[in-house]
């Protein structure tokens, strides 16, 4: 794989506007999302990924924003996602309210609108209490606004085509999600039997770990010595995104059954879940293992929430040297390891280390860390995790 983090760089600069949504308590399913139309100011919600459940004006030039999750109890993460325009250039006031929650992602607003090659600026924005306020200069051009980048299905999928005309893979349908949208894997494999497994979009809004997991990949599938060489011990499996449903409807954090696929991997009562289950299944079954997992999250701030070193796993101390190499070679980023055990609560983790009886670590980025900075950590962790992999299994 050649020009590491080009195709990642790409993803997270282009967007394409197709498509709409609609927004329910229950099993959600695709349909015409609604827009607020006023005298002068129309907010729209008519693409991918868009969120926004209320909103009405309250004075002059000065409208309230009120989003709803898909469904409770809920993490409180809220997703925002609108266009929004005016009949005539002016500037126009934002109070942001949250229902069953409060206020996680600091607005951005995405500038070079007609450009493909677009990026996403930070607003400037004030806290009274839980409700967020910030101004906004529009006119009849619409200005695309929301919590985090937008990275749509459609993405992925352009993802997967470069992907794929640059190296050797295939690329595999799982399953299908709830409203029936296919679950696609990433799939690199030779001769070995031993298999690295990479999980990324359980949650829709996290995306600082989706724009970890791509450089990551492209890492692993990379044309280097170490990664050519580390293919041929182990078969990479990568599923980016899991949950394309609540990707489509700017979901909170839930499925379109309103369940919360990082609790689901105990009961399995999700199809989503179901079918990289009966894959991993499938494969020890045909002689195959599972050698290690990492899952992609968004939190607060950067930390890798790992099994404790004394858990009854293959090989305990694995991922602390992964980690402490991790440390050792970016001295300007501080590496956070909380190991903890929570057999009941249905995390992915937890079931590949329960499961395989081999590590899993939930590698989470925060919601403000600089984008380059995590694609160099991703680069880095990708590289030291295939070298401690290696160092492992070549162990006299």
């Amino acid at each position: 794989m050649k020009n590491t983090f080009l195709l990642s760089t790409l993803l997270i600069t282009t967007l394409s506007i197709v498509g709409c949504q609609h927004y329910a308590k229950s099993t959600q399913t695709d349909a015409v999302s609604s827009t607020c139309h006023f005298n002068d100011v129309n907010f729209d919600t008519q693409f991918p990924a868009a969120r926004l459940d209320k909103c009405e004006q309250t004075g002059k030039n000065r409208y309230k924003l009120t989003l709803q999750p898909e469904n409770m109890p809920i993490n409180d993460s809220p997703w925002y996602a609108f266009s929004v325009s005016g009949k005539f250039s002016h500037t126009i006031h934002i109070d942001m309210h949250v229902e069953g929650g409060s206020n996680r992602y600091h607005p951005k607003i995405r500038v070079d609108q007609e450009s493909k090659q677009s990026n996403w600026q930070k607003i400037p924005f004030k806290r009274h209490g839980e409700v967020m306020t910030f101004d906004l200069d529009i006119n009849q051009q619409p200005t695309l606004i929301a919590g985090q980048e937008i990275i749509t299905n459609d993405d992925y999928d352009n993802w997967y085509t470069a992907l794929k005309n640059n190296g050797q893979l295939d690329i595999i349908t799982l399953g299908q999600s709830v409203n029936k949208r296919p679950i696609k894997a990433i799939i690199q494999r030779h001769n070995a039997k031993q298999w690295l497994v990479v999980l990324g979009r359980q949650h829709p809004p996290e995306i600082t770990g989706a724009l970890a997991l791509f450089p990551f990949t492209e890492t692993l599938l990379a044309d280097t010595p170490q990664a050519r060489h580390f293919r041929t011990q182990y078969n990479v499996l990568v599923i980016p995104n899991l949950n394309p449903d609540g990707v489509q409807l700017g979901n909170w954090r839930h499925n379109a059954n309103g369940v919360d696929l990082n609790r689901d991997w105990k009961a399995f009562k999700q199809p989503e879940t179901q079918a990289v289950h009966q894959y991993l299944t499938q494969l020890v079954k045909e002689g195959h293992s599972i050698a290690y997992a990492v899952d992609f999250h968004s939190t607060r701030k950067d930390i890798f929430y790992t099994m404790p070193h004394t858990y009854p796993i293959k090989n305990p101390m694995l991922t602390t040297l992964w980690l402490e190499q991790l440390d050792q070679q970016m001295p300007s980023f501080q590496v956070i390891q909380k190991p903890g055990n929570n057999p009941n609560k249905g995390v992915f983790k937890q079931y590949i280390s329960d499961t395989y009886r081999v590590h899993a670590v939930t590698y989470e980025m925060g919601d403000n860390t600089n984008r380059e900075k995590i694609k160099t950590i991703a680069h880095t962790a990708a590289n030291t995790l295939m070298n401690t992999l290696l160092q492992t299994t070549e162990a006299p």
